[in-house]
């Protein structure tokens, strides 16, 4: 079985070689690396055993679905390995995947382990290894992500844990669904929106236990107020296709937060977020990742008064001026 590890990249130059590392010190390698580059510039990237290929998609934006859909259709491997550009793999991982993909067909989504701030600084500059028993130390799995299974696959039967992050699917399985739908632009929707074409086309969805990733530290926000307006239109766009909504819980924090109300054309923006949003989900140096049901307690208790505030009061005082407006 060959195998092709296909990632999307914009920017995250130090993200990316640790990935090309990390693959380096594969127990298997992949057959080849398949880059789909969203800038002007290609990578300068570390020399591997095997072929690496970076695709350029220019710098129009960042299409995540059409990019992830290009780099399926430049690859030759049998298997594709979709991870992150901001995921190191553990030696394992490859070979996990061809084992689990040995069982039968569908998509199979292996574990991921979030770093804190510094872990990576563990790579040696000699032989660009990393230190993975220290990773493992210091790795912790996200909290709204259910653990591995106890054997080595268990059936997912909710398509809304599908997650583009760290997964594997047969070329052939992902001509069959498709691939990603390119009309969901930006951010938000588009993993959703595939775990659910998988699943309507009776392709099962796998949790595995292993082929695990671990995601490299980086400061975000969630729910991803900087990305509303994408969220918005990707809402609208899976209403259209599917008759229901998604991304129910980024929505109601939106909500809470009096960002975005739900009208009788849908979900409207009612204004941009300003430095209390941001400052509310904006993950801390002491996280490893952010978590949107951390924001939704607080957000939950302000509205009914548990802290004696509420989202709407604490947005007027970072910003009254648009709180008001």
């Amino acid at each position: 079985m060959t195998t092709s590890v296909c990632t999307l990249a914009f920017g995250r130059d130090e993200h990316l070689t640790n990935l090309v590392r990390g693959l380096a010190q594969s127990t298997v390698h992949p057959d080849e690396l398949v880059i789909a580059v969203m800038q002007e510039n290609r990578y300068d990237l570390p020399d591997c055993d095997f072929p690496v290929r970076q695709i350029m998609m220019g710098s129009s934006g960042i299409p995540l679905a059409e990019a992830r859909n290009v780099a399926a259709a430049e690859a030759i491997g049998d298997l594709l390995i979709y991870l992150d550009v901001d995921c190191i793999p553990n030696p394992d991982l490859v070979g996990d995947y061809i084992d689990a993909a040995k069982t039968g067909d569908g998509v199979f989504m292996g574990e991921v382990a979030y770093l804190p701030s510094g872990a990576t600084a563990s790579v040696s500059a000699a032989d660009n290894g990393f230190d993975y028993a220290a990773f493992d130390r210091v790795g912790v799995r996200h909290s709204e992500r259910r653990g591995p299974p106890e054997g080595q696959i268990d059936r997912c039967s909710d398509y809304r844990c599908f997650w583009s992050l760290n997964f594997a699917i047969s070329a052939e399985d992902f001509a069959a669904t498709g691939g990603f739908d390119e009309n969901y632009v930006g951010y938000g929707g588009e993993d959703t929106d595939f775990g659910r074409v998988v699943a309507t086309s009776g392709l099962p969805i796998w949790w595995v236990r292993g082929a695990k990733a671990y995601h490299q530290y980086h400061p975000h926000h969630m729910p991803p107020v900087h990305h509303i307006d994408s969220v918005l239109a990707n809402v609208h766009r899976f209403v259209e296709k599917w008759g229901e909504e998604t991304m129910d819980h980024w929505l109601k924090a939106f909500s809470l937060m009096g960002l975005a109300e739900r009208s009788e054309a849908g979900w409207r923006k009612l204004r941009d977020p300003n430095e209390a949003d941001l400052a509310l989900t904006r993950q801390q140096s002491h996280q490893p990742y952010a978590s949107s049901a951390t924001v939704l307690e607080v957000l939950e208790a302000e509205a009914v008064g548990a802290t004696g505030t509420t989202a709407a009061g604490r947005a007027m005082r970072a910003a009254p001026e648009i709180a008001a407006s």
